[in-house]
């Protein structure tokens, strides 16, 4: 991590966001919430400038340089956007976002709990012609327990459906599992047809910078592809409630995600890592 002596200029975001007892019933009863003004558009704009700045440095060496060719030649997963992870441990400066007690107030109300823990964040920027994200419930990859997840996609840049804002299939929260896939072309094709098929309302928001999208670690969800010029450019933070066990692993992906996130922990152990800093707390 890069270690900056002044922070004096960015933006404080340790004030509490009180979500509204509709919002809280509309996630619940949804699986997923579009939540207005969690920040300005002053407050983003110098995060945004120091996670664009760090997505640059990444680029061409990220995912075996899969990014450094041109979008036409690359496949569906790296066509959809740009994602780099763990971006706070990167810059203190962009920590100061991720680790933002107001993300992790809003967390801790979504899964009605005293504290929260950072799981990890992403940088997730669809380039202008960019490809859409394929249909997927986040779950599938990560070993924990249901509905102690929740996951803040918040856009730097004013966002609509033609960049690529998320799309939720409202209510599959509560089922689990849907199918054993990751997401892919096959996953696509596969949850497109199940939407048809079991006919879920599907939502989509108009988004301005500091505006944000939440949602359950089940539910499903995708996002157009970018057909604007300008590049969309969003961080997700991912929460954990705090006392979260992680479990045995179900798939292949998921032993990879203990070693990304929770290092050093293991099956049986409470998500804690370095890595897993408690980021809201009722107590303080």
């Amino acid at each position: 991590m890069q270690t900056i002596t002044d922070n004096s200029n960015l933006p404080d975001l340790s004030s509490d966001y009180d979500v509204p007892a509709d919002k809280l019933a509309y996630m619940k009863a949804n699986g997923h919430v579009t939540l207005r003004d969690i920040c300005s558009a002053d407050e983003v704009e110098p995060y945004r400038a120091l996670v664009a700045e760090d997505v640059a440095a990444r680029k061409d060496t990220a995912r075996s340089g899969a990014y450094a060719k041109d979008l036409k030649d690359r496949d569906t997963r790296t066509k959809a956007f740009l994602q780099m992870t763990n971006v706070w441990q990167d810059d203190e400066r962009i920590a100061r976002f991720t680790l933002a007690r107001r993300f992790g107030h809003i967390a801790a109300q979504l899964l009605n709990v005293d504290a929260v823990r950072l799981y990890h964040d992403q940088a997730l920027f669809k380039e202008p012609g960019g490809g859409h994200t394929p249909w997927h419930q986040d779950q599938f990859y990560w070993p924990l327990p249901d509905d102690r997840t929740v996951t803040m996609w918040m856009p730097m840049v004013d966002s609509g459906g033609e960049m690529g804002t998320l799309m939720f299939a409202s209510g599959t929260h509560t089922l689990g599992p849907l199918a054993d896939i990751a997401i892919s072309d096959h996953s696509e094709s596969f949850f497109n047809n199940l939407c048809k098929d079991k006919d879920w309302p599907v939502a989509i928001s108009e988004l301005n910078a500091g505006d944000a999208t939440w949602h359950y670690g089940w539910t499903l969800h995708k996002s157009p592809g970018n057909v604007t010029d300008k590049m969309r450019q969003v961080m997700t933070v991912i929460f954990v409630a705090d006392g979260t066990p992680i479990l045995e692993p179900t798939n292949e992906k998921q032993p990879k995600e203990i070693t990304a996130w929770m290092p050093g922990q293991k099956p049986g152990d409470l998500v804690g890592s370095p890595l897993n800093p408690i980021v809201y707390s009722r107590q303080t």
